[in-house]
């Protein structure tokens, strides 16, 4: 298992973002340190960039927005994100 996401007992996956809002296109980058970096095609204006992430992470991950939530980092760069419903192997796959 990689630093950026963590499995819990009951199924959530919690993942570690730092987030390049303003980006050309939106779209994952690697691993960044201890997190998975995204590019943000979103400015970083009142909270754009935050729903655009979790519309993104949704869709690749093929589930509802409810299904990802913001933890913290709401004005951060980097960012916790709650996931229920996803396949670890699937998510493990976000950073190739």
């Amino acid at each position: 298992m990689s630093d950026w996401y963590r499995v819990a007992g009951d199924g959530r996956i919690t993942l570690t973002l730092h987030i390049q809002p303003g980006a050309k296109k939106t779209e994952f980058a690697g691993l960044h340190g201890d997190a998975l970096k995204i590019r943000l095609a979103a400015p970083p204006v009142d909270g754009k960039a935050n729903e655009a992430l979790i519309k993104f992470v949704a869709e690749t991950l093929g589930l509802a927005k409810s299904s990802v939530s913001l933890k913290s980092g709401q004005t951060s760069r980097r960012k916790v994100l709650e996931v229920l419903g996803a396949n670890a192997t699937t998510i493990a796959g976000l950073a190739a």
